[in-house]
């Protein structure tokens, strides 16, 4: 049995690591502010903030220009990989509610990057499944409903060039993947973990960012 190396991460720990990561611009922080303010019973949907400069460092490090969202919410993570495209890069970002993705509208069109992003209002594996074949794809962002993740990965995988990146969040799921009686969220995880593992596809690792965090690349 490994011991972890990670420190318990106290509320003064967590403000330090936030401290000491690129700081989250205007357009960012007054995004989370008012996710905050007009969603407070469902904020918590949001992506970290620490997961916002990740983003961002992801899509430049892979150079990308052509990326996949899945599960958008209110916009923060896309206005997080946006403002580290290039202008001619573009994301496809998949969401259901016109409410909640209002407000990264507005965000995004504040930060300048609005004409980055195709917002498309559909079950995301529809939008998926119309999608161009080939490999051509660079990055996708998986944060959507967790019974989805599988059929989502089907459609993103086969997309993706190599050395293409896929990062999932919520791969840990709030501790529960742990339990082998899972049900809901929680077991749809743990057979998308373990769907993930088997894949020869893609080389991956299992983060413990934030909530868990799963970086797979194409082989």
């Amino acid at each position: 049995m490994y011991e972890t190396k990670n420190p318990e991460l106290t509320a003064e720990l967590y403000q330090y690591v936030l401290d000491h990561n690129p700081a989250l611009d205007a357009a960012q922080r007054d995004l989370v502010e008012t996710t905050h303010r007009s969603l407070p019973a469902d904020a918590g949907l949001q992506t970290a903030p620490e997961q916002g400069p990740l983003l961002s460092f992801l899509v430049k490090l892979t150079g990308a220009r052509q990326i996949v969202e899945v599960g958008t919410f209110t916009g923060f993570s896309t206005l997080s990989m946006a403002l580290a495209l290039p202008p001619d890069g573009r994301i496809i970002a998949c969401d259901v509610s016109e409410e909640w993705t209002a407000l990264g509208r507005d965000a995004w069109t504040r930060a300048g990057v609005a004409d980055r992003v195709d917002l498309r209002i559909a079950p995301a594996i529809e939008t998926l499944r119309a999608l161009p074949d080939g490999q051509w794809l660079d990055l996708a962002f998986l944060d959507a409903d967790k019974g989805g993740y599988v059929d989502y990965w089907e459609q993103i995988v086969p997309r993706l060039r190599p050395g293409g990146l896929v990062v999932a969040d919520n791969t840990l799921f709030h501790g529960e993947v742990v339990e082998e009686a899972a049900t809901g969220g929680a077991a749809a995880i743990r057979a998308f973990n373990e769907h993930v593992e088997a894949d020869d596809r893609v080389d991956h690792v299992l983060l413990t960012v934030a909530d868990g965090l799963t970086l797979a690349r194409r082989k």
